[in-house]
């Protein structure tokens, strides 16, 4: 049956809130909307009921009941080279500590990893993050993802993920995260996915840059896994 055809989860089923860069949260480079619509469908299939929401602020204000948020969202800092001004919403600062204090799940998802700057507690929760003047990438195509720890119920059984996207190099990674996988770049191995078990656990993924990154049937996989793990489901 196609996705489009699928019936709706039944109200018992795993509650995922996707929140989707647009405003500050969104730049020139990433298609937010698009692969946010990729990620839920992703999540839908695999039995969740999924909300996407485009305002980032307002998402993290209502996670009372939601098992797994997705964050799919660029740098409130800047959009391209104009500075923005920076602050913290109040009602996302304190909804965002809540969830993780009470072990909501998280997967992080590409431009993730330079989002929610204001918010100490996403930086805590996801153990690494793109820093600039250090972080850098390659021209998008066509890659090779290389599972490095296969003892992990994300990766079990995934050897690697072959996928057209933008490689994240050079990344800040806390040294309690858990590296599962990497990819290589002029012989150099750089973190490309790890998972995080304390404050709460959470799937950091630099994959995604557009659509192109969620036909490969592998990431499909890992990241319908790694929604299970994160939120204990």
């Amino acid at each position: 049956m196609p996705s489009s055809e699928r019936p709706e989860a039944p109200p018992t089923a795993p509650r995922a809130t996707v929140a989707s860069g647009s405003g500050r949260y969104a730049d020139p480079w990433h298609p937010f909307t698009e692969t946010s619509a990729r990620v839920a469908a992703i999540l839908r299939e695999d039995g969740w009921q999924v909300t996407v929401d485009g305002d980032v602020d307002h998402a993290l204000a209502h996670l009372d009941e939601v098992d797994l948020l997705v964050v799919n969202a660029g740098d409130p800092w800047r959009h391209g080279d104009a500075e923005l001004e920076r602050f913290a919403d109040p009602a996302a600062d304190a909804g965002l500590r809540a969830a993780v204090a009470r072990g909501i799940g998280i997967v992080a998802v590409h431009a993730a990893l330079s989002t929610l700057r204001d918010h100490p507690a996403w930086r805590e929760a996801i153990g690494g993050e793109w820093e600039p003047g250090r972080s850098w990438h390659p021209a998008i195509g066509d890659a090779h993802v290389r599972v490095v720890d296969g003892g992990h119920p994300v990766t079990d059984g995934i050897p690697g993920i072959d996928v057209f996207d933008e490689r994240y190099s050079d990344l800040a990674v806390d040294p309690g995260a858990r590296m599962l996988a990497e990819h290589d770049v002029d012989g150099t191995a750089h973190a490309a996915i790890w998972v995080r078990e304390q404050p709460t656990r959470a799937v950091v993924s630099s994959l995604g840059h557009d659509e192109r990154a969620y036909d490969a049937p592998e990431y499909v996989d890992l990241l319908q896994r790694a929604a299970r793990w994160a939120a204990r489901v």
